[in-house]
């Protein structure tokens, strides 16, 4: 969880920096979705639905979610997975391919290189 979610007196760095990595998390959640794609269409994958478009609302869910609170599983709910850290980009596109394909160089290359470009600026 956040230290928004659990301390009133937030600094302006603090707020920027915790932007900052939902940001990157949406960035990195997307890639997933648009690589996973790529390879359901190009036949490397069988079967692939993703959660690209939900990335904010699941990031919302994710800072408030709690130790104990239910939820029930919803097939488009990767970004909140990555943001709780109930799983990883490689262990989600892994679980994408029927004959153990290897995406972990393909996607964090891709991800290195659009992460980048969207950073923020100091």
């Amino acid at each position: 969880m956040s230290e928004l979610t659990q301390n009133k007196n937030v600094t302006f760095e603090s707020f920027r920096q915790d932007v900052i990595n939902d940001f990157k998390m949406a960035c990195i959640s997307r890639e997933v979705s648009l690589i996973g794609r790529k390879e359901v269409l190009t036949g490397k994958a069988k079967f692939g639905i993703f959660g690209d478009g939900k990335e904010v609302a699941q990031l919302a869910m994710a800072k408030v979610f709690k130790p104990g609170d239910f939820r029930s599983g919803y097939y488009r709910d990767q970004t909140f997975m990555f943001a709780a850290g109930m799983a990883t980009p490689e262990q989600f596109l892994l679980n994408c391919s029927n004959s153990g394909y290897d995406f972990r160089a393909k996607f964090w290359r891709a991800t290195n290189e659009r992460a980048l470009c969207y950073a923020f600026a100091r």
